[in-house]
Parts: C-alpha cells; sequence; structure tokens
C-alpha cells in the first residue's frame, strides 16, 4: 500500500506530454540552433510563421504539433515570439552560445578582398543562392535524423568567427567533414535538386530542398552528379568532395537552412554539441 503514494507523487511530477523524439533531437534553442514549440493538438496542421516567414510543422507522435524554428546566429538571447493561425503568439526562450574564432590563411587575395568584377559577380550569386533558401514547399522531410552526407571526420565546426589573412568576415554558416578529393557526396533525405552552380566562394554546389523550408546546401566539390529537378532518394549520391571555391583543400561544406536560417547541421545528425 505504501507504493501507492509514491506512484501518484511520481506521476504528478511527470510533464503533462512527455518529449517525443523530434523534439529531443531537435530543440537546441541557441543563436544558430533549433527551437522546438508546441503547437497543441489540432485536427490539421496549424500555421505557424518566425520573423514573416513560414515554419516546418509535424505532428509529433501522433499526439501533438509542433512548429520547428530555425534561429539565425544573429538572434538575441532571451524570449522569442511564432504566431500561430495569424491569432495566438507563442513565446520560447533563447540561450546564450559561444562561438570559438578560426584564422586562416589564403593565396589568393581576391577570395578576401574581391575586385570590383568579382564583387559584382559575388552579389548576383549570393541573391540567386538566398532565393533558392527561401523556397517553402508543402512536402513533409523524409526525416529530420539525418544521415552524414559525406564517410570522414568532422572538422570547421559551425559558428566559428572567421578570419580571413587577418580580416573578419561572416561566421562559419555550415558543417565541415575532412574528406579526400572524389569521396562520394551522399543527401543525408529526400529531396528535389533545387539549385547548381559554381561559385566564386563556394565552387560546384548543389542545394536540395528536403521540404517546408528545409534545406540543404553541399559546396566546394569536385563534381555534380545530379540535374536540376532531380528527385533524390535519401542516401542518393548527388556529387564529389572536391575543392573548388574558396578553400584551402579537399573537404565537403555543409549547409542546412530551416525558415531561411542557417543553422547547424550537427543538430540533425546527432552531433550537437553545446
Amino acid at each position: 500500500m505504501r507504493l501507492i503514494p509514491l506512484l501518484i507523487a511520481l506521476l504528478l511530477a511527470l510533464p503533462a506530454q512527455a518529449e517525443g523524439f523530434i523534439t529531443r533531437l531537435l530543440n537546441k534553442p541557441v543563436p544558430g540552433g533549433v527551437a522546438v514549440v508546441d503547437l497543441g493538438p489540432a485536427t490539421t496542421a496549424p500555421r505557424a510563421t518566425y520573423q514573416g516567414k513560414p515554419l516546418l510543422v509535424i505532428h509529433e507522435d501522433g499526439q501533438r504539433w509542433i512548429a520547428i524554428v530555425g534561429l539565425p546566429l544573429s538572434v538575441r538571447p532571451g524570449s522569442q515570439q511564432i504566431e500561430v493561425d495569424g491569432q495566438r503568439r507563442l513565446s520560447f526562450q533563447v540561450d546564450n552560445r559561444h562561438y570559438a574564432e578560426q584564422r586562416i590563411t589564403l593565396k589568393n587575395q581576391q577570395q578576401v578582398t574581391p575586385n570590383p568584377a568579382n564583387l559584382k559577380r559575388i552579389e548576383h550569386e549570393l541573391a540567386e543562392q538566398t532565393r533558392a533558401y527561401r523556397q517553402f514547399s508543402p512536402r513533409q522531410p523524409s526525416n529530420l535524423l539525418f544521415d552524414r552526407p559525406v564517410d570522414g571526420p568532422l572538422s570547421s565546426p559551425f559558428g566559428l568567427r572567421r578570419f580571413f589573412n587577418g580580416e573578419e568576415r561572416n561566421p562559419h554558416s555550415g558543417l565541415d567533414f575532412a574528406a579526400a578529393r572524389g569521396t562520394p557526396v551522399r543527401a543525408p533525405a529526400a529531396g528535389r535538386v533545387i539549385l547548381l552552380g559554381d561559385y566564386f566562394f563556394n565552387g560546384k554546389t548543389v542545394f536540395v530542398d528536403h521540404g517546408q523550408g528545409l534545406i540543404s546546401m553541399f559546396c566546394h566539390l569536385s563534381a555534380i552528379d545530379v540535374k536540376l529537378g532531380d528527385e533524390l532518394p535519401r542516401g542518393a549520391v548527388l556529387g564529389k568532395v572536391g575543392a573548388t571555391g574558396r578553400a584551402t583543400g579537399p573537404h565537403l561544406h555543409w549547409n542546412v537552412s530551416l525558415n531561411d536560417a542557417r543553422i547547424d547541421p550537427a543538430i540533425f545528425i546527432g552531433a550537437f554539441k553545446p
């Protein structure tokens, strides 16, 4: 009989709704991270936005809807809000995170301070890539625990404050894998190829839309093995590791973008370190 009060106390101490697998995997609410916001039960998927941009919304464990919010590196720690169905606002908290510095020496000074002709090219390429990042398709992502896109150890982490030849530039917006030239690069989840290019900074590049604003970008490739519009199953080879663009050696640079915010890809492969 003494067990009954103890069991009641334990049940009262449990949260009303235990966190699902996706929440436990992805909820890293820091600048450059992901916030998972509980939207509650509903018969149809709620529509949610953050900073005016549509959010990835899924039905977790068949119990409740959740919004998965990409947080840009520029977001300030503290209270943030999403809007749901244009009628209510839900708050969540963003914690702080420290990012280290990285200093890189480049032989080609044009990749540090480009001339006017190259700046014009860079502006055009940036606009093209920004449009790709802002695409929002209705498809549900096939999986949110991603496969690693390449066999190789992680090298430069996401979010590093980068200095090229002593001059500070944009933080590192992706995750690097050390791999030999020619190593196959595979789609970490199913998706559609929405952009291909050979860019000044990124070199040979592939963008893949996984659904609802979740976009992968793979760059510095030595070869591209897909065409625009291709539907890729999970694990499909999309290119090969190289050192094209602004790169000091062969590696894969992988970006993950969610609601047009570049976020730490390590979250999606279970390798996030606070």
